[in-house]
């Protein structure tokens, strides 16, 4: 009995722990998009409609949102 004297508030912690980190992903978006990577495996980065694509929906996006990767090839010709 005396054991639910310490796991009662360690539970309630944990579940404050839980639900706190669950809104900190949910305002730091990590929720946002969750269909662009599952489609973007079925593409080929060669492809110059493609590459027109991204470039377009990261125009859309607001500055700061993502970093664009250093190592990506300009589309080809």
């Amino acid at each position: 009995m005396s054991a639910l004297y310490l796991l009662i508030p360690v539970a309630v912690v944990l579940v404050g722990l839980a639900i706190w980190m669950f809104f900190w992903a949910v305002d730091s978006g990590q929720y946002d998009d969750l269909d662009g990577p599952a489609h973007s495996i079925l593409f080929d980065d060669e492809d110059p409609k493609h590459q027109a694509g991204i470039d377009e929906a990261s125009a859309s996006k607001p500055a700061g949102d993502a970093p664009e990767p250093a190592d990506r090839e300009p589309p080809r010709d």
